[in-house]
């Protein structure tokens, strides 16, 4: 399974990208929005894992970017969106995606992981 995280802050994109690659996953990091998109338009990934709030752009523009090489249902499925601010309003444009949100930190990291791998 190829992953791609997009997260900002490196303590939890190594140990994310570790925990997923002890499971077999081949799993590439990109710490800015920006080159994420660029990324997602040029590699097949089977999951993306993308942070809401990044340093240059947010994770919702990482979504509507990715409508270019992806229909809504393949966002649906392929991206799941991590976040300390799951307020109403991110939930809610989350379900326009239908993207599956998790909270950070996760609650339980076990079961983060295995949602990671399996989906929703």
């Amino acid at each position: 399974m190829n992953i791609l995280i997009v997260e900002d802050e490196p303590l939890i994109a190594r140990s994310l990208k570790k925990l997923l690659e002890r499971k077999g996953a081949n799993v590439t990091w990109e710490a800015s929005g920006n080159k994420a998109i660029e990324i997602i338009k040029d590699q097949e990934f089977d999951r993306i894992i993308c942070d809401l709030m990044l340093q240059d752009v947010s994770g919702f523009d990482v979504i509507e970017e990715s409508k270019e090489r992806f229909s809504i249902d393949e966002i649906g499925v392929k991206v799941i969106i991590i976040t300390a601010y799951s307020s109403p309003q991110v939930l809610e444009r989350a379900a326009h995606y239908g993207c599956l949100v998790l909270g950070k930190p996760f609650e339980d990291l076990d079961k983060a992981i295995e949602t990671f791998l399996k989906g929703k």
